[in-house]
């Protein structure tokens, strides 16, 4: 009965302990900021796929910090964002003036959002807009770092990374979530399957001066063949996609 009583004892203090180490892992202001009633429902209704406080985390987040995201589409993590930064805190937008609808280049109207007061909306292409609000903390894109190697749009990928290390402050982290292509395929499969190789993003972004910091499988899929457009119905919401941090030097 002695040793009954002492291992109940230890279990219920190893549940104090991986609550506590939960509660640490999940800070109140992402959990928040991911519960927030004005989301839309057509975003939560994606919560399970796009795994919000996992990202939110891993992305290291604060209240106060400046956000960037690059390419944010319909604003599904930006308004989590918002939520997160708080009063204190900024996220901006930079959407592209030009590409196609699969490039989002359109306003999603939330830098108009009473709601959303700590968004500002830039426009990418113009000259030194990114710059002008620099330096950032965090700068993200989700499922469209692919979009900037689209032959059509002819961007100096090399000058572009450059240019977000220049933005990001010491010691910043700049997140990349995208849809993996096959290993070795470089952009072959960027223009026809909206997919990029993981390893050809982890060498443009060491060559700019980011340090991969670490890597998540949260949106790992080892059933994605890796072999059908990102939007076909086989696949759609279901992708294979890397979650990749890295981090800007602090000197």
């Amino acid at each position: 009965m002695q040793n009954l009583g002492k291992t109940a004892a230890l279990a219920a203090g190893l549940t104090i302990v991986f609550a506590a180490a939960s509660a640490q892992a999940q800070p109140a202001y992402i959990t928040a900021a991911v519960a927030d009633p004005a989301r839309p429902a057509a975003d939560t209704a994606r919560d399970p796929l796009r795994k919000p406080v996992d990202m939110m985390v891993f992305a290291q987040v604060k209240p106060g910090d400046h956000v960037l995201e690059l390419i944010p589409g319909g604003g599904y993590f930006e308004r989590i964002f918002s939520g997160v930064v708080g009063p204190n805190g900024h996220v901006y937008e930079a959407i592209p003036a030009i590409g196609g609808s699969d490039a989002s280049p359109k306003s999603n109207g939330i830098a108009a959002d009473p709601h959303y007061s700590n968004v500002t909306e830039l426009n990418m292409s113009a000259p030194g807009a990114i710059a002008a609000d620099a330096p950032y903390d965090v700068i993200w894109t989700s499922q469209n770092y692919h979009d900037l190697h689209l032959t059509r749009l002819h961007l100096d990928i090399a000058a572009l990374d450059a240019g977000l290390f220049k933005a990001l402050k010491p010691g910043g982290v700049f997140i990349i979530v995208d849809h993996a292509a096959e290993l070795g395929s470089g952009v072959r499969d960027t223009d026809k399957m909206h997919r990029i190789d993981e390893d050809l993003v982890k060498k443009e972004m060491k060559d700019a001066g980011f340090v991969l910091e670490d890597e998540s499988n949260v949106l790992r899929n080892p059933a994605d063949t890796h072999t059908l457009l990102v939007f076909d119905p086989a696949i759609r919401g279901h992708t294979d996609q890397f979650v990749l941090r890295f981090r800007k030097p602090a000197n």
